[in-house]
């Protein structure tokens, strides 16, 4: 069962000028899969009527208001007790790329020989990453790397962290949950978004790269080209 859910329009929602979504379910199969399904589900319908105007305003309003249902419908159902998931959100406003996550799925800017993780993934491995335990290569195999510390409907009060970054001709954006990061170094998804310069064939190549090395969990997968 696939318990990752996308969402992508390039047409406005609300005060957004457009929005990607990436949210990756935990909690069981049924759960896991009703919550992603759920965040982007409500974060669409939260983004759509509220009245504030900057982004990262909306985005973390709706991404709280997901935490809330989400957590609503667990208490409400044993079934669906201990569901969460993670969300990575990002709208693109002219040149400026505003992004928000809670969890580990991330998003990247990539340009020609660079990559840059934007987003700081909530899990244990990157805290111990943090502050000294382990290194990224450790981190990449450590047996509890799929932790995360924070998660949309676990949260009474939930932190919404929120990034900007002022993009270049030639960057392309990717956002990606841990299905892909886990099978795949940086290096090579830069390599891959490089080799194949349109989007949908980069997205493709990532899901079949990342299968081949094993695909041990469900892959979702936005490449997006920010000047076309």
């Amino acid at each position: 069962m696939n318990q990752d859910h996308l969402y992508t329009s390039l047409e406005p929602v609300g005060n957004l000028p457009n929005i990607f979504l990436v949210a990756d379910g935990m909690g069981g199969h049924r759960a896991g899969g009703y919550a992603s399904s759920c965040a982007v589900e409500t974060i669409l319908q939260e983004a759509g009527i509220c009245p504030e105007e900057e982004v990262e305003q909306i985005l973390t309003r709706a991404i709280r208001r997901a935490n809330e249902v989400i957590a609503h419908r667990a208490g409400e159902d044993e079934r669906f007790a201990g569901m969460g998931t993670t969300v990575v959100a990002a709208c693109l406003k002219q040149e400026e790329l505003i992004a928000a996550n809670v969890g580990d799925s991330r998003l990247y800017v990539v340009h020609d020989d660079s990559i840059e993780q934007v987003t700081e993934d909530h899990s244990l491995v990157q805290e111990m990453v943090k502050y000294g335990g382990i290194n990224r290569e450790e981190a990449r195999v450590h047996p509890n790397k799929n932790i995360i510390t924070r998660a949309v409907g676990l949260e009474e009060d939930l932190q919404v962290d929120c990034f900007r970054r002022t993009l270049r001709r030639g960057d392309r954006v990717l956002l990606c949950s841990d299905g892909l990061t886990d099978m795949l170094e940086d290096e090579q998804i830069r390599r891959i978004i490089d080799k194949n310069r349109d989007v949908r064939s980069a997205a493709q190549a990532l899901v079949k790269a990342a299968n081949d090395n094993g695909g041990r969990d469900n892959i979702a997968v936005i490449v997006i080209d920010p000047f076309t």
